[in-house]
């Protein structure tokens, strides 16, 4: 029923002691899984051309060169890599198209995808924020072009703005993307008036915001918004950084509200994509605080009817 995907190589992209985006955070969220097992499949890593459909081969190149070039920080922006970093990344992002296989090829219900490093900061030309490649923008794609599907839906709920994905879709009517966020925030993007082509909703909130501004924007605003859109394939940019005590936020979501925030993504899947959704792991850094959240997150996905 639920695809539980991720791949060990993401141990290897090493960011360093103190580093907020951790090694550690991949053990965090599979204890979450609760002994729930890994679904048995090949791992394997995006191609240069299933990352081209989304970013530029020009910064393909520029990350792979700032890599094997031995560099600690990506030239482009804000994120720290080792000599793994670009292996790793092209298989965080394979490790969402396998999510989208078993989904669209009818296998899993739905699928949550354990990844890092994290991918929703990453536009066409610039990696930043921890980012290299979108996964969840590249994932959206490939299911575009492979199953055929017309119309997907992202949901971010990372208490950071995903510029990245927004930057690549804001000109597609295909891809609605809608994000809750703490603004002003880091990347400084995430206005309500930044809507596109129409099918970008954002909807920014201050420091302290939880529940009722949160799940409110997910039932009011864009649930109602994909009864016109008709997602045929839902997505789940899923940053648990928007919980109560993490290092790098200040909204108060609770692991309840997880849950309940995944059953409304549920609900609107249920409704127009023949429950077709895939999570992908963004944000989240307080270790225990990711494991709780996962758990709440993951078992929510499972029950699906």
């Amino acid at each position: 029923m639920t695809a539980l995907l991720a791949d060990p190589i993401s141990k290897l992209h090493d960011t360093g002691p103190g580093h907020p985006e951790q090694i550690a955070r991949w053990d965090a969220a599979i204890r979450g899984l609760d002994g729930v097992g890994l679904t048995p499949v090949a791992p394997r890593g995006a191609t240069v051309e299933e990352l081209a459909v989304c970013h530029t081969r020009d910064y393909i190149g520029t990350a792979r060169r700032d890599v094997e070039s031995g560099r600690d920080v990506l030239s482009t922006g804000d994120t720290d890599i080792c000599a793994h970093s670009y292996e790793v990344a092209l298989h965080a992002a394979g490790t969402c198209l396998n999510g989208v296989d078993l989904v669209m090829g009818g296998k899993a219900r739905n699928a949550f995808c354990i990844v890092r490093p994290p991918g929703h900061h990453a536009s066409q030309a610039r990696g930043m924020g921890f980012c290299l490649f979108n996964n969840i923008a590249v994932a959206a794609r490939y299911a575009q072009r492979k199953y055929g599907i017309e119309r997907v839906a992202i949901a971010d709920w990372d208490v950071h703005h995903g510029n990245g994905t927004q930057d690549i879709f804001c000109r597609d009517k295909s891809v609605f993307f809608f994000s809750t966020h703490q603004s002003p925030w880091y990347p400084g993007t995430g206005m309500r008036t930044e809507t596109g082509v129409g099918t970008t909703m954002n909807r920014p909130f201050p420091a302290g915001a939880g529940r009722e501004q949160i799940l409110t924007a997910f039932r009011k605003d864009f649930a109602p918004k994909m009864d016109e859109f008709k997602p045929d394939l839902v997505l789940i940019s899923a940053g648990f950084d928007s919980r109560l005590g993490d290092p790098l936020g200040h909204f108060r979501l609770s692991d309840a509200d997880f849950a309940e925030l995944t059953t409304i993504l549920m609900e609107i899947a249920d409704k127009h994509s023949g429950g077709r959704l895939v999570s992908v792991l963004e944000g989240g850094y307080n270790l225990e605080g990711l494991t709780k959240a996962v758990t709440a997150h993951s078992k929510a996905l499972q029950s699906a009817t």
